[in-house]
């Protein structure tokens, strides 16, 4: 998808009223503020963080307990609730920290709360640590590869507005797209999300491999189930996926976690708790997709968010701008309101630095709002029922995402160009005069 720059006679870019900020906006000071609030937030981690995983782990397993003990007694909404907000936090708050990295320098179970160890390697670390339709490794390498350091590009396979292009174009009644919209809220993450992070682990292997993608295979496109349904994927099959990707969740979480009740009824003379349990998780697998669409689909879409035409260096000038600027943050402050947002109302903070913990973003994020302000850079915080009806209105086409004004876009990535050739004749010197020293001390 291409936009055309509209420009002045003097062929000057011409700035909507919403981009003028980027005229007085000062890159280089900006980038050097918000690497040096990184720098410290990094060092202040320690025994608070993991105390405060640890509280946020107990208050997830509390809602399983709750959930998996009530789960029985006839379809109700305590067990619904508290089994779809355990699924919720297992991933958007513990998998997601830690699979970033977040623990690694101050957890001391380096064997597990590690990015390096957590829930891959094995279907049993997959069921211990985190048991969900996506498969860790591909979800690490779609979410924390791809989407964070490809953020609202071409390249992003998270770019709802690209994603959705079929929807946006398609000519038939509002009602209905909001229908089709509706039915994706309901089962985002295994016809979506499981299949098309799945694809970008197959192509990071072929990458590895040095083998080429072929020319008519688009792998910028998203894999869904209706896609392996349809016209298949290049890059597996339909069996390949349901038994390596969506099988273990399916059979362990739907039909043998409640086994034991059928047991369990039958001693105590209640017939069909086994049959509750069941609808229970499947009533919490629809509302844990509602509220990952709620708080996950959100974060970077909206007609306040903006686009970008080419890609940066990690943690560039450039960078640091495109994780403000096509992200947004929710109500924060509190740890129930962070629990219950899954830690994602802190959108802003984890794309500028995704390797930090929960807590250090809480303490964050005050102070990037302070330096935004202070450079004049938008820093977006609002509700995030107001940012669901922003973001269903992209994928529906009732309005569209900023695009970043294209020569101010130019104009940083040469900065970044720039930067880096100076980072790396300073560290060649730097090299060259211990090298130096060493042959002087030798002599």
């Amino acid at each position: 998808m291409c936009r055309v720059t509209t420009r002045s006679r003097s062929g000057a870019e011409q700035l909507k009223k919403e981009d003028q900020w980027v005229e007085d906006f000062d890159v280089v000071a900006f980038t050097a503020d918000i690497k040096a609030l990184g720098e410290e937030l990094e060092k202040q981690q320690g025994e608070a963080d993991v105390r405060h995983l640890n509280k946020m782990i107990g208050w997830s397993n509390a809602c399983a307990a709750v959930g998996l003990l009530t789960m029985g007694l006839g379809v109700n909404f305590v067990s619904i609730f508290a089994l779809s907000t355990w699924t919720f936090t297992r991933w958007t708050m513990i998998a997601h920290h830690t699979c970033h990295g977040g623990y690694d320098r101050c957890h001391p179970n380096k064997g597990r709360r590690n990015r390096f160890k957590f829930a891959i390697g094995s279907t049993w670390r997959r069921i211990c640590d985190w048991l969900d339709w996506m498969m860790p490794e591909a979800w690490n390498v779609e979410h924390n590869n791809r989407h964070h350091y490809c953020l609202s590009e071409m390249d992003d396979p998270d770019l709802v507005e690209e994603n959705l292009v079929d929807l946006r174009n398609m000519n038939i009644p509002m009602a209905a797209k909001y229908a089709i919209v509706f039915f994706n809220m309901l089962t985002w993450k295994w016809f979506y999300y499981a299949p098309n992070t799945y694809k970008e682990l197959k192509l990071a292997r072929l990458r590895r491999q040095g083998k080429e993608i072929p020319a008519d295979v688009h792998p910028e496109w998203a894999v869904t189930i209706k896609t392996l349904l349809t016209s298949g994927s290049p890059f597996y099959s339909l069996w390949e996926f349901f038994s390596i990707v969506a099988a273990p969740y399916l059979i362990i979480h739907f039909l043998l976690l409640p086994l034991p009740l059928l047991f369990v009824g039958q001693y105590l003379n209640m017939d069909g708790m086994y049959a509750s349990a069941v609808k229970n998780l499947v009533l919490a697998e629809l509302l844990t997709n509602f509220h990952g669409f709620v708080a996950v689909v959100t974060n970077h879409a909206g007609n306040d968010m903006y686009r970008f035409r080419n890609g940066c260096r990690p943690f560039s000038g450039s960078f640091y701008v495109r994780q403000v600027t096509a992200s947004v943050d929710f109500a924060y402050g509190t740890d129930l309101c962070d629990f219950m947002h899954g830690y994602l109302n802190y959108q802003i903070e984890h794309h500028l630095w995704p390797s930090l913990s929960m807590l250090s973003y809480q303490k964050a994020a005050p102070l990037v709002r302070d330096i935004c302000k202070k450079h004049g850079i938008p820093y977006v915080k609002e509700s995030v029922f107001i940012r669901l009806k922003k973001t269903v209105d992209i994928t529906t086409g009732a309005s569209s995402m900023r695009w970043f004004p294209e020569s101010y876009e130019k104009k940083y990535l040469e900065i970044d160009a720039v930067a880096e050739a100076k980072k790396r004749m300073s560290s060649k010197s730097s090299t060259n005069s211990l090298t130096g020293l060493r042959t002087g001390a030798s002599e």
